[in-house]
């Protein structure tokens, strides 16, 4: 509280987007003039999907100078806070068996178009699967990061969540006559929210080139 008059009934009121529920609602409390106060809120995450969180404050104090009412009073619009897929996935292992039965099962399936100044297939295969925190199952052959040779790549991606969702992605690359990068990455999964999701933040992060 900043101001030099007492705060009543002040009210934190959060809401969520996507697949998070609040576990409980904080109860209102008072602020004496220039204090501040903790207020902790429990949030369940039950699915790996990028979710929201929207917050107001609301309070009853002395009338303002002009005679505005409590009930004229505009609340208070907090910063929303993201929750990011990434803290939720992390790279794991699987079979080419086990890679082909999720993909013929998983029926939703998300595609990104390869946009991208990186001009080596094989530096973009590792510069996504180190930001998406994906594992490449497909043995490339020794090619690394430095292989400006190689004109076309095919690779298997996988992670999985904290919560046992098996994210599945099929990369094909090509060079084009330019030199430049064309392809597609094909993201399935069981669940339309974490195909999504991670489709989201692989496009985000092929046109995010560390310096």
């Amino acid at each position: 509280n900043r101001l030099d008059e007492p705060l009543r009934e002040v009210v934190l009121d959060l809401a969520t987007v996507g697949d998070l529920r609040l576990c409980e609602r904080p109860a209102p409390f008072a602020l004496a003039p220039h204090a501040s106060v903790d207020v902790r809120v429990g949030v369940k995450v039950s699915s790996t999907e990028t979710g929201i969180i929207y917050g107001t404050i609301s309070y009853e104090g002395l009338p303002g100078a002009d005679g505005a009412r409590d009930a004229d009073r505009p609340p208070v619009i907090l910063n929303s806070v993201q929750i990011d897929i990434m803290d939720y996935i992390s790279a794991a292992e699987c079979t080419a068996a086990q890679f082909r039965g999720m993909w013929a099962e998983f029926e939703w399936e998300n595609k990104v178009t390869v946009a991208t100044t990186i001009t080596s297939p094989s530096a973009y295969l590792l510069h996504v699967a180190s930001g998406a925190n994906l594992r490449c199952l497909t043995n490339l052959g020794g090619g690394g990061a430095d292989d400006d040779e190689c004109g076309f790549l095919a690779a298997n991606l996988y992670a999985r969540s904290v919560f046992g969702e098996d994210v599945l992605v099929n990369m094909s690359l090509e060079k084009q006559r330019d030199g430049s990068l064309g392809g597609t990455l094909r993201i399935r999964s069981k669940a339309q929210g974490i195909a999504l999701s991670l489709g989201d933040k692989i496009a985000a992060r092929q046109r995010s080139i560390d310096s």
